[in-house]
């Protein structure tokens, strides 16, 4: 599911929150939003009030490292952008207001600060982006493209900067750029407007280098109150200097061992220092350090006892802080705008945000003004956020249900598999089961519903799942192949849920199940690979039933696997760094590689062929083909010791294919008269009975050849084994549904708006077969290279909050079920509108488009079974779908029409556009030309409706805005006046073509001007 396709995701978080161990901070201007970013790479963003109250709202998915820094990236408060850096040079800019991943790039080197610079070029403002990290200059990046622009380097002892502060100038055009390299060196780089233009990638080189003998230096700032310091915190001391000739004024060495990770100027004589347990101390600075005293300098090349500042308090010193596994993130933020808070922020490795606001006056010690991690969000929910099988996982007398440890979906036949912590594993259909944790029904009243399986054979936590036959088709459809933390891997019969084998060959649980390659030897083809954490590798075949290979001589945890199927290696790559070779069929260690090479060269040339071995194999992974599926379900955990978080996938063009196809295969009931039908039924009969005949003497004869050879006895054993696999799969067919239909009411009963027409809302219920969701749903939305956002289920208090405050009247939970969605961000109602638009006609067109009947209980068509006998043809014959009625049909047929126009053309006046957030034309205009043609046409109403409610001066707005993109052919003044014209021409097209597509929906007269 990636590439264009309009895909839809929705989570289901469950009741334990994601780990988020923060590794960055960020707060934007408006003192708004605060991000923070954490060491598995997920990128989590809370609201604040102007209470200082904070909700975390979303949670963005892209990065594969931990995130290093955070920076904003532009300075309107418009378009609120970020930049986000990882330890794998990942580069990803994002929009704050609904989480979309603008660009993202990837460098080969990592950064560990990044500061935001704006110039202005003539009348336009543009912005770059000054990067340093783990290499000898500081990288500057274009903020809206992320292209490597040119770079500031060092003439005299280059070295990796460990520190820098940009210095805005008021007087003069010229800015400062000041930095301290890991060895204790101050840079200093001049910048001006000619050098800002540069994009030749010439380098820019210092224009100072002064030794200041700060290593280890863990932060710069400049003083913005007196225009005239600069404070650097060292692990062990902080100094402030003189920013005109970078002369020492004051130091300050550390006392009780402690560790300065940072600091800040808080007023023109005051910094606040932290430290790496978390500690904030503010101290107030001598006169030798103020401007406007007449001690200014006093101290300058001189060491006395007094020049000590003085403690003024100290701030979050918790001597019954609980242990954590990280140092926490300490940064300070002072408001530019109103309000003019000073807040300390500081995030730890539980995922926990304290906030203090920092007084004006040290009287005394500041206060904990607001304290929340993501679990106790989580915990505050009412009702509590589902998972995505907790009607079966509940357990009588605990609050917490089972948690969901391993899960695998399989597309062809619509299961999810679910392996629990407490050894079990559930088989349920994927969209009844989401129905359940989702919208309101008469499901909610019956217990363990939907219909399931359970398999038992695990002692304890099932750690992985596979199912080998959705990745190749080499392997049996019947295997699943699960491993636990009681060191087994099982083999399940899927359809009867029987236990064909176990393997107990690994001294460790069970870490990874990999699929061998496609040309792997006839043997191989048939095993899967398993790892364990007593670092063991293993191919069990899966046809004989044994352990054909058992690799266990490597000392470190296994992280890679690669094959060479031409030569039988199985590579293996250690988290050291160290490298082994082994031969399949031999289980023979040809080659080892481990530590860092020799210096004689041989053993050099031995691990760059070792580590050549390892790039020049197959790819390790497990990549089934999700292609072409209206529905995947994907396990997600942002930690390895989180349970699983479920991820519904929805692919708008999948599912309207399906339903398409469907459609064509489904008898019309209006061209099937009664007499063709009793006519049809009595052919039927009679070939049925012929078929028969012909079937029962062919097994007649079967028999005595199989009475020769065989016992009787044995036969009735054999028989009696049928008669047992055949009760205990009787009872899957309850798992059968009309999958297509399931997504497509699960999906439309998601996106419908409900609540604004209440006559609408009882077609939808009654004719149409919907259900009304009875919690907020958490959408999410997929942006460039699959970039994802998705919205934690505490969005719906910061939601509340925002649309409280844009109506000026207090809202309550009712008020945004359903229909809250499209007041979160105009991306996300951009996709949302495509999708019900684009389904809703598609449904329009078919002729039993109702999700009540008879044909949501099982497939049109059932595929035969392999090698068994056919069925008996009285089921062959299907009874006219219902409903029949032309009558019913053509209610069900207008019931779609009126969804697509309430959301395509009356949606903002029914929601309010207090309430509303308006699509993006520029997203419908990219979906102008989509493949699918139910999308394009939805694409094309809606940015027709969208021209027409914005007016003239909406559409003036559009022209000049997207005006500079635009290239120019002529002169500046005869190209824009041509763009006008152009534009005055197609937008009146548009207007006309709105008012048809209104006057076909029946909302204006087509005479209407």
């Amino acid at each position: 599911m990636s590439g264009n396709n309009l895909v839809l995701p929705i989570v289901l978080w469950g009741r334990t929150a994601p780990t988020h161990c923060i590794s960055s901070l960020l707060v934007m201007d408006d003192f708004r939003t605060i991000i923070t970013g954490c060491h598995d790479g997920q990128i989590c963003l809370w609201d604040m009030t102007p209470e200082l109250k904070i909700c975390p709202r979303a949670m963005l998915f892209g990065h594969t490292a931990s995130i290093t820094c955070l920076s904003k990236a532009s300075a309107c408060t418009d378009k609120q952008y970020i930049v986000s850096a990882s330890e794998s040079g990942e580069m990803c800019l994002w929009d704050v207001n609904d989480g979309r991943c603008i660009e993202f790039t990837k460098l080969a080197c990592a950064h560990t600060g990044i500061q935001f610079y704006q110039f202005t070029i003539g009348t336009q403002k543009e912005g770059r982006l000054l990067c340093n990290g783990h290499y000898p200059e500081i990288l500057v990046v274009d903020a809206t493209s992320l292209e490597v622009l040119y770079s500031l380097v060092s003439k005299i002892s280059p070295d990796w900067i460990s520190s820098m502060s940009i210095i805005r100038s008021h007087r003069t055009q010229e800015d400062t750029v000041v930095a301290v390299s890991v060895s204790g060196i101050l840079k200093v780089w001049i910048i001006t407007a000619e050098v800002s233009k540069m994009q030749d990638l010439d380098p820019v080189f210092e224009e100072e280098s002064k030794p200041i003998y700060c290593q280890g230096c863990q932060s710069i700032s400049f003083c913005t109150f007196t225009q005239s310091s600069l404070l650097v915190v060292c692990s062990k001391y902080w100094r402030v200097f003189d920013a005109g000739d970078y002369s020492l004024l004051c130091s300050v060495p550390s006392e009780n061992d402690q560790v300065w990770t940072g600091g800040e100027f808080i007023a023109a004589d005051k910094v606040i220092i932290w430290t790496e347990d978390g500690c904030s101390y503010i101290y107030k600075l001598p006169a030798s350090c103020s401007p406007s005293s007449k001690h200014f300098r006093s101290d300058v090349g001189k060491t006395k006892e007094g020049s000590i500042p003085p403690l003024s308090y100290s701030i979050a010193d918790h001597s019954d802080k609980q242990l954590l596994i990280c140092p926490p993130v300490t940064c300070f933020f002072f408001g530019r705008r109103e309000p003019f808070h000073k807040l300390l922020i500081q995030g730890d490795s539980s995922g926990q945000l304290s906030l203090w606001s920092i007084p004006e006056t040290s009287q005394a010690s500041s206060q904990v003004s607001t304290t929340i991690s993501l679990q106790e969000a989580f915990d505050k929910l009412m009702p509590v956020s589902s998972g995505i099988i907790d009607q079966l996982s509940a357990i009588p007398g605990k609050e917490q249900p089972i948690k969901v440890t391993a899960s695998v979906y399989i597309p062809c036949q619509g299961r999810l598999v679910c392996g629990r912590e407490d050894g079990s594993i559930i088989l349920v259909p994927a969209t009844q089961t989401a129905i359940v944790q989702l919208l309101q029904g008469e499901h909610m009243l019956r217990r363990g519903w939907p219909p399931h399986r359970t398999l038992r054979g695990h002692r304890n936590k099932v750690t992985c799942i596979m199912y080998p036959y959705q990745i190749s088709p080499r392997y049996d459809q019947r295997s699943l192949v699960s491993g636990g933390v009681d060191f087994s891997v099982i083999v399940w019969d899927i359809f009867t849920g029987e236990m064909k084998h176990i393997f107990c060959v690994h001294g460790g649980e069970i870490t990874q199940l990999i699929v061998p390659p496609e040309n792997c030897s006839n043997r191989v083809q048939h095993c899967v690979c398993s790892v364990a954490s007593d670092h063991s590798v293993g191919l069990l075949s899966l046809r004989e039933r044994k352990c054909i290979m058992l690799a266990s001589r490597h000392l470190f945890p296994i992280q890679v696997i690669k094959w060479r199927p031409a030569d039988d290696y199985l590579v293996v790559g250690c988290s050291d760094g160290s490298v082994y070779v082994w031969q399949m069929d031999t289980v023979f260690l040809l080659l080892k590689s481990s530590g860092p090479p020799g210096i004689s060269p041989v053993g050099l040339f031995y691990k760059m062929f070792c580590y050549l071995m390892l790039f020049l194999c197959f790819p390790q992974g497990n990549l089934p083909k999700y292609s072409h599926n209206a529905l995947v379900v994907q396990a997600m955990k942002t930690n390895l010791t989180d349970p699983d978080m479920h991820v519904l996938f929805f692919d708008v063009e999948a599912v309207i294919i399906q339903l398409l196809t469907e459609e064509a295969q489904r008898p019309n009931p209006m061209l099937v008269s009664p007499e063709t039908m009793q006519k049809s039924q009595a052919g039927a009969d009679k070939g049925g009975s012929f078929l028969a005949n012909k079937i029962f003497k062919q097994v007649k004869e079967t028999m005595k050849e199989t009475i020769k050879e065989h016992l009787l006895d044995e036969d009735e054993e054999e028989e009696e084994e049928m008669r047992r696999r055949e009760e205990k799969s009787k009872s899957l067919s309850l798992l059968e549904y009309n999958l297509t239909m399931d997504t497509a009411k699960l999906f439309m009963s998601c996106l419908h708006a409900w609540g604004l027409n209440e006559q609408l809302d009882g077609i939808c219920l009654e004719r149409l077969g919907m259900l009304r969701p009875h919690c907020p749903i958490s959408f999410g939305l997929i942006s460039r290279g699959g970039h994802m956002s998705l919205m934690l289920p505490t969005f719906k208090e910061s939601l509340l909050r925002q649309l409280s405050l844009a109506t000026g009247r207090k809202l309550t939970l009712s008020d945004i079920v359903g229909k809250g969605t499209y007041g979160v961000s105009r991306a996300v109602t951009t996709q949302h509108l495509l999708s019900v638009i684009s389904l809703a006609n598609t449904l329009m067109g078919m002729t039993n488009a109702t999700f009540v009947g008879e044909h949501m209980k099982k497939a049109p068509a059932r595929p035969p079974r392999p090698g068994g006998t056919p069925e008996t043809p009285r089921r062959t014959p299907a009874a006219p779908p219902q409903p029949s009625n032309p009558a019913l049909q053509s209610q069900i047929k207008q019931g779609w029409s009126q969804l697509a126009a309430m959301h395509c053309v009356m949606l903002p006046d029914l929601l309010g556009l207090d309430k509303f957030r308006p699509p993006l034309l520029e997203m419908l205009a990219r979906r102008w030309q989509d493949r699918c043609l139910e999308v394009r046409e939805a694409a094309q109403a809606l940015l027709l409706a969208e021209l027409r409610r914005i007016g003239q001066s909406g559409r003036k707005d559009a022209i000049d805005l997207w005006a500079p993109y635009l290239p120019q052919y002529v002169d500046t003044v005869s190209s824009r006046k041509y763009l006008t014209l152009i534009c005055k021409e197609v937008l009146m097209k548009y207007t006309l073509s709105c008012c048809s597509l209104a006057a076909t929906f029946g909302l204006v007269d087509i005479k209407e001007k």
